[in-house]
């Protein structure tokens, strides 16, 4: 009768520990139905000499009550199943249930030795070893039990490997999925992006950013930054960049859109503490000018030919999303002539010190620091890689912050 699989319990001693044997003495649990006559396990020591310790159940339900955490090794008689009456098959989908109901549990298989092909078999089912019962003897039982506890544990750790690196890949699916197409077809202007997220091994962070040109040639742009940068900030700046497109390409702009997308935080948080700036231009047509809305975000870059870069006004800024109810957000006209890169960016990438010190890189510095760039010719993604790269080598190594860079730049004439 086929046994009811029980919840995994507690870790296994034969998964204990950080590497070799566990410390304590081995323990052995025996199933076979006839303890008496049946299968005589000697007496074993382990390779401290310790005595390995025995226990043994008739049958797989009295096994899985004797089957508790300081179990290493289980030792199945393939030859219960045969002297039940069971069909040829019988051993081995007994051991079947074995494994099903100790599958972090090492697992040996005793067989005749005329009966070698359903021992291997038994292996390859998923016992870690087979011992034939004639040649059985405390030496060998004792080297085959820790070869088994030593190789179920490399498989765990294996298995746990192999689980982890495909958990990762499919995160960085969804991650890449969730990372912005630029939606600028029809316009004459570049597009280029640098995102680094602070999160260990993560490609996305809380902060976000996103590029589109409306019906009307508008195009229009934002960066953000969800406070903190774990999971659950990124998330929600995944659904603030959604939702600011969607509201966008519905025909929203400035104050309206930033009112909504205040909402849209509020209702999506996890507490009353989390909040998020942003920053927004919308370029006209022409792409001479544009409006400018900044939520407690710093302001952006804008670089003409012949003159040094410089930030944007930002004496009309609002507060961030998230912090003040009914708050509103100004929005700026400026004007950005003929040919021009405007640089978005957050606050990661000027928070980063310089040195051992604790000088902050800051605005200034960014400022000068894409000057030199420039000088040197730097234009696009080029300009970007060196900025990020640059703002690295001076904190001395990573950035412990998310940092999302944007560029915008328009060449008339080019297309």
């Amino acid at each position: 009768m086929p046994v009811p699989v029980p919840r995994q319990r507690d870790v296994p001693a034969a998964e204990s520990g950080q590497a070799g044997l566990p410390t304590q003495a081995l323990t052995l649990l025996v199933i076979e139905d006839d303890p008496s006559g049946g299968v005589t396990v000697p007496e074993i020591l382990d390779s401290k000499g310790q005595r390995v310790r025995i226990r043994t159940a008739r049958n797989l339900t009295e096994a899985e009550r004797l089957l508790t955490p300081d179990v290493h090794c289980i030792l199945l008689d393939l030859c219960l199943a045969d002297r039940t009456s069971a069909p040829a098959d019988g051993a081995l989908d007994t051991l079947r249930e074995v494994l099903r109901l100790a599958p972090r549990h090492a697992v040996l298989v005793l067989t005749s030795e005329s009966d070698a092909e359903r021992a291997a078999e038994a292996v390859r089912v998923g016992a870690q070893d087979y011992l034939f019962r004639d040649e059985l003897d405390g030496r060998l039982l004792s080297r085959a039990i820790r070869y088994a506890v030593e190789r179920k544990r490399a498989d765990i750790a294996q298995y746990k490997l192999a689980e982890s690196k495909l958990r990762a890949q499919e995160n960085a699916r969804l991650e890449r999925g969730l990372l912005p197409t630029p939606l600028l077809q029809g316009s004459d202007l570049r597009f280029a992006a640098r995102y680094r997220p602070g999160r260990s091994r993560a490609l996305l962070g809380g902060d976000f950013y996103d590029t589109v040109r409306t019906p009307d040639g508008t195009v229009h742009a934002m960066i953000g930054d969800v406070c903190g940068h774990g999971p659950d900030e990124a998330a929600l700046g995944v659904e603030l960049r959604i939702a600011w497109r969607a509201l966008t390409l519905a025909g929203l702009c400035g104050d309206d859109l930033l009112a909504t997308l205040q909402e849209v935080l509020e209702v999506e948080r996890d507490n009353e503490e989390i909040f998020a700036t942003l920053c927004t231009v919308d370029i006209s047509p022409d792409g001479r000018r544009a409006g400018l809305c900044l939520a407690g975000h710093p302001a952006p870059l804008i670089a003409r030919p012949g003159r040094p870069a410089r930030l944007l006004p930002y004496e009309d800024s609002g507060p961030a999303l998230g912090l003040l109810p009914r708050a509103r957000w100004p929005r700026r006209q400026v004007e950005l002539g003929g040919t021009w890169n405007l640089m978005m960016y957050t606050d990661g990438l000027i928070e980063g010190r310089i040195g051992e010190g604790r000088e902050r890189l800051g605005q200034d510095g960014m400022v000068e620091m894409i000057n030199r760039h420039l000088l040197d010719g730097l234009r696009g993604e080029d300009l970007l890689e060196a900025a990020v790269t640059e703002a690295r080598r001076l904190n001395g190594g990573e950035l412990t912050d998310d940092v999302a860079v944007v560029l915008l730049d328009r060449s008339p004439g080019r297309r």
